[in-house]
């Protein structure tokens, strides 16, 4: 796809393909321009939440014409860049202005297994595989204070009712192969895929009255209802917009102080022979969440790759050998007993943060709609968050939905400079603090 001259700020441009894409099957993208302009609804990104809004729209509203415009094609924008993790526990439970952070833990685990629930019947109905496999996750900490960290989580898990095994170092190192970790605990509430596959199978499975555009970049957005959709391939125009391109919704204009754009970066082996697969623990698949927020996550891919996911930068990519530097540091010291630490595919994501790690779900203007700062887990929460944003905007009411418009929306970020330093400040911070969970 060619990019129109200064115009790339509008959506993500990457150094590399998606990894998780390269390994599937090639698929031809859908680019076709719809038969009409005129939209009743018109999304912006075509990641879990846009698709996840699309699809409710549509079943709610059959009659209604709705297209979906995306940057990239299916599998190689940011929602085919993640680590494949479905994890419907809450990340953030301090959002609820009345409400305990245990009430808004219990509304949140309701909210994000509804979304689960949902994914694997359009996965089922669909009948597109995408490595769904229901096998929990573990946390690992490789130093004190991210054993603090950990025991701290599962105080949380203890009043939330979430069951857990704790294992010692003896017991991390017989399931993930590696004597890097001191203490860790082992959860069921996270459900493996391969992401590419996953938004890939919802894209190729869309209600007939939505038309969805790939490789086609919205580069403006004007008027005031309705709107005007400036794309790569021409204008559309729409009764109801949505945003649903994350961080990148400021570029076009919008909610300009309560995004941070964040790129992470994650590698990938060749498949490994039989004598180093020996050595990675005992299941064919798992995953590791670090202690410590910038630390590293691990993934034992079924079929026999290795992923490592680690680092952050502000805004922009980081030149991509550099960054596969330290990914392969950081799975050296897990596994210095491995024959090599090479990577196939070493690629970045683009993910949205805000200030105080609230999501922005709801209207931001008449007719104008966002479901953006997913905060990094975006999968199951940008896919209920747009299946609820679609029955907000059909007037379709319900406890949960009642629930969400109740939670606390981003806090204020100041521009750059001071934007930067202090999100700079805060990584540095973090990283230093992370110490060897990085």
């Amino acid at each position: 796809m060619s990019h129109p001259p200064g115009q790339s700020r509008t959506y993500p441009l990457y150094q590399s393909g998606s990894g998780w894409n390269a390994m599937l099957p090639a698929r031809a993208p859908r680019t076709a321009p719809p038969p009409h302009t005129r939209f009743r609804h018109v999304v912006i990104g075509a990641g879990y939440t846009g698709l996840a809004a699309a699809r409710r729209l549509a079943e709610l509203q059959p009659r209604e014409p709705i297209l979906v415009l995306d940057a990239a094609s299916a599998g190689e924008g940011s929602a085919g860049r993640n680590s494949g993790f479905l994890i419907n526990l809450p990340h953030n439970t301090r959002m609820g202005g009345h409400h305990s952070p245990l009430q808004i833990a219990r509304k949140q685990i309701a909210m994000y297994q509804a979304g689960l629930d949902w994914l694997a019947e359009l996965a089922e109905r669909g009948g597109f595989d995408c490595g769904w496999d229901v096998a929990g996750k573990y946390h690992a900490a490789a130093t004190e204070p991210g054993c603090r960290n950990l025991r701290a989580s599962l105080a949380q898990y203890r009043e939330w009712g979430v069951a857990y095994t704790e294992l010692d170092r003896e017991a991390m190192h017989e399931r993930l192969g590696t004597r890097y970790y001191q203490f860790g605990y082992h959860s069921m509430n996270n459900v493996f895929v391969q992401p590419a596959a996953l938004i890939r199978g919802l894209a190729d499975t869309l209600p007939q009255n939505v038309w969805l555009m790939e490789n086609n970049p919205v580069l403006a957005v004007g008027g005031s209802g309705p709107y005007t959709v400036r794309s790569a391939s021409g204008e559309f125009t729409a009764d109801n917009l949505i945003l649903a391109n994350n961080a990148f919704a400021r570029k076009l204009g919008f909610l300009r102080s309560r995004l941070v754009t964040i790129y992470t970066y994650a590698g990938v082996t060749p498949v490994l022979d039989a004598a180093q697969q020996a050595l990675l623990g005992q299941r064919d698949q798992w995953g590791v969440i670090p202690a410590n927020r910038l630390g590293t996550t691990l993934r034992r891919i079924r079929g026999g790759r290795f992923m490592v996911r680690s680092a952050y930068s502000y805004e922009a990519e980081q030149p991509l050998e550099r960054m596969a530097q330290l990914l392969r540091d950081s799975f050296r010291r897990r596994y210095p007993e491995l024959a090599a630490h090479d990577f196939e595919y070493v690629w970045s994501g683009s993910t949205a943060l805000t200030g105080n790690g609230a999501s922005f779900v709801g209207r931001v203007r008449p007719g104008l709609y966002a479901a953006v700062g997913c905060n990094g887990a975006g999968v199951i929460k940008g896919t209920i968050h747009g299946k609820l944003l679609a029955e907000q905007i059909a007037g379709r009411r319900s406890p949960m939905l009642d629930d969400l418009e109740a939670f606390e929306k981003p806090n204020w970020l100041p521009p750059d400079p001071l934007r930067r330093i202090g999100v700079m400040i805060a990584i540095a911070s973090q990283a230093k603090k992370a110490g060897l969970e990085r």
